[in-house]
């Protein structure tokens, strides 16, 4: 498994307010994987830093991630700097769902 695949296992998580992907958001900035295989990082944000279900968010990241076969270890980093920017980040489908242009 390689950044862009687990990128792509995590394309079923959505935002539990806007119900959209999290990888089409651009909410996650970076997934690595360990040399042997067992163990997958991924930093994040979130669309607002005062999200009141961050907690179950990150924790369905996790959830995802452990699901994958051969994976035993997760971590999920929030982080909020750079800032979440629509914009910039989502994917232009999400611009047009989301009135962005």
């Amino acid at each position: 498994m390689n950044p862009a695949e687990i990128l792509e296992w995590l394309r079923p998580v959505q935002d539990p307010e806007m119900f959209i992907s999290i990888i089409d958001l651009g909410l996650v900035y970076e997934a690595k994987l360990s040399d042997d295989g067992k163990k997958a990082d991924v930093v994040m944000t979130l669309t607002s830093p005062h999200c009141p279900v961050a907690d179950v968010f990150i924790g369905n990241v996790k959830t995802r991630l452990l699901e994958y076969p051969g994976i035993t270890d997760a971590e999920v980093k929030l982080v909020f700097e750079p800032k979440w920017d629509p914009k910039t980040m989502a994917s232009d489908e999400v611009k047009d769902r989301l009135g962005i242009w």
